[in-house]
């Protein structure tokens, strides 16, 4: 590849062996000192839901899932009964009854195909969480609502739920289906021209247009959904007090997980001991959180949050800190794995060293105590991939090269750690990963290469001036502008379609048949959800102090009022 690059004027990184000049990025320190300490115990499965709230919560259940059962034939019903259930962050308690009913509602189209249903907000809804579940359920119903000049009608503007349902359907197209495409801009620009008004549809809207539901994170879009609900007269009082103390029953579990790991990365005491790294431990866990929420994934969010976390300071210790000589040994140690080769690293590598395998040990020893000892092979490997594509983008900037945008990309995407962080995800879960799962991940499947190049591009076109001012290697924006010799405009709208495109190449590969269960397709798909929301005006996870600060503490420390 290097006889391909090209030498061009990048920022000097300085490398010499009388004076070892350090950059600096002036990170800001974490930004919520002891808060999440309060509850540390290294028991996670400690009992903290009063008797008398669990109670509630499974008499509540039971009326949601009588409501389910009772609707199923009224087909507009249980659409919306459905979404409401999804959008309220409680649907993980009725999966069967919802895939049951979904069934029979896919069943009944095929048969009907309810050619007689002019209603827009329904024939949106029905294609929507259809497609959600894996259903290829066709586009062709909303063919009634264009005119015979082909273009969408104007009555339809009118109808604000109907226009708001098919904007939110629209995120979940794939390639080639161009009316969905148009759909999309209609959709958009009579939503984003409409005179402001007062009221939950109200609010919707303007959230939508911030934030589609298909991209958000699931726990968000509860948070703020119950809020919503509320202010609807229509709402049902069983459904809106179990997603209350449903909420604020995960989010006591969620602050338990969250303090025993506090107190893991508290004791490595990396803020004083690596200073110029990222100290991150709690965005990392929100990170995780985004990826399963379900409290029966704690073991594997634990995995996923410490990985997420060393993995963030290798980032630091290759992109800002190591010279080109230290890191060429430390690459050596980690593709060695071994802790004789310790006292060949600088002060500073020794201390992340011992702690990446101190952490790489631990899960080898859960997984051989579960039986499932090759997870930990998967999980190195992983690891090891990532830091040779590191190595590889450090080296550009050492030597002062720019690579072609196909060059950068080949690099570029496993550096986006996504590889890393879908194997990771899966070594904690239980028996439907298996070996096959993690031949899967490494075959570089559609979907993981998607979701990696959304999180790559996204992150590239956010920051990239604050880190080339600071000699940062080049990212996609610099590399597409020097190849093709176009402007910065330009250039972020080809990366913006690039983005757009992946969220089709995923859409499709959520469809049944999918190459892997479901629950596996959605760790990956809950990934790119995480970089569309934290990504999508800045960095929002080095630059925590302002956007996510807010979403951490909505999910983590306030509870929802009952």
């Amino acid at each position: 590849m290097s006889s391909l690059l090209a030498s061009v004027d990048l920022p000097p990184k300085k490398d010499t062996t009388t004076e070892v000049v350090r950059d600096s990025a002036n990170y800001h320190p974490s930004i919520w000192g002891n808060h999440f300490l309060e509850n540390a115990s290294h028991d996670v499965k400690v009992h903290i839901i009063d008797a008398h709230t669990e109670q509630q919560v499974q008499q509540l259940k039971e009326e949601v899932r009588k409501m389910i059962i009772s609707s199923t034939d009224n087909y507009s019903q249980i659409y919306n009964l459905i979404d409401t259930i999804q959008r309220l962050g409680v649907s993980y308690h009725f999966e069967s009854e919802i895939e049951e009913a979904l069934k029979h509602l896919s069943d009944y189209y095929h048969v009907s195909c309810e050619e007689d249903d002019d209603d827009l907000c329904t024939v949106a809804l029905r294609f929507r969480l259809l497609r959600q579940h894996g259903y290829n359920i066709s586009y062709d119903a909303f063919k009634k609502f264009k005119d015979n000049k082909g273009n969408f009608k104007e009555s339809l503007i009118s109808d604000v739920k109907g226009m708001l349902s098919l904007y939110e359907a629209t995120h979940l197209r794939k390639h080639g289906e161009d009316i969905l495409d148009e759909a999309l801009t209609f959709t958009t620009t009579h939503l984003q021209s409409m005179p402001y008004f007062s009221s939950p549809l109200a609010e919707q809207v303007v959230h939508a247009l911030r934030q589609p539901l298909h991209k958000g994170i699931q726990r968000l879009e509860a948070r703020h959904h119950i809020s919503i609900y509320q202010e609807d007269d229509a709402h049902s009082e069983a459904l809106l007090k179990l997603a209350k103390l449903d909420f604020n029953q995960l989010q006591k579990v969620h602050q338990q997980e969250l303090s025993v790991i506090v107190s893991w990365w508290k004791d490595l005491d990396f803020a004083k001991k690596l200073p110029f790294a990222r100290d991150r431990v709690v965005e990392c866990y929100f990170w995780a959180l985004t990826v399963y929420f379900e409290p029966q994934y704690f073991h594997a969010r634990r995995i996923l949050t410490k990985v997420i976390a060393l993995t963030s300071i290798l980032d630091d210790i290759y992109d800002l800190f190591g010279t080109l000589e230290e890191l060429e040994i430390f690459t050596e140690a980690i593709e060695r794995w071994d802790i004789s080769f310790i006292g060949q690293l600088p002060d500073y590598m020794k201390v992340f060293y011992q702690a990446l395998l101190d952490v790489y040990n631990e899960i080898e020893e859960e997984t051989v105590k579960a039986g499932r000892s090759y997870r930990a092979h998967y999980a190195k490997e992983a690891m090891k991939n990532q830091v040779r594509a590191y190595f590889a983008e450090a080296k550009w900037l050492f030597l002062r090269q720019m690579p072609t945008i196909e060059e950068y990309m080949s690099v570029a995407l496993p550096t986006s750690g996504y590889q890393l962080l879908a194997t990771t995800s899966f070594i904690g879960m239980e028996n439907m990963v298996t070996k096959d799962t993690f031949e899967w991940v490494f075959s570089d499947p559609k979907i993981v290469k998607a979701s990696s190049t959304i999180c790559r591009l996204m992150n590239d076109m956010v920051p990239h001036k604050f880190e080339q001012k600071r000699g940062h290697v080049p990212s996609a924006v610099e590399c597409y502008m020097k190849q093709h010799g176009v402007s910065e405009q330009q250039t972020l709208d080809e990366l913006h379609n690039q983005v757009r495109d992946a969220w089709k190449d995923m859409n499709q590969e959520c469809l049944s048949p999918t190459a892997v269960p479901m629950p596996i397709i959605m760790r990956v798909l809950n990934l790119a959800r995480f970089i569309d929301v934290v990504y999508k005006d800045e960095d929002g996870y080095t630059h925590s102090e302002t956007v996510l600060k807010d979403l951490i503490a909505s999910l983590l420390i306030h509870p929802v009022p009952i």
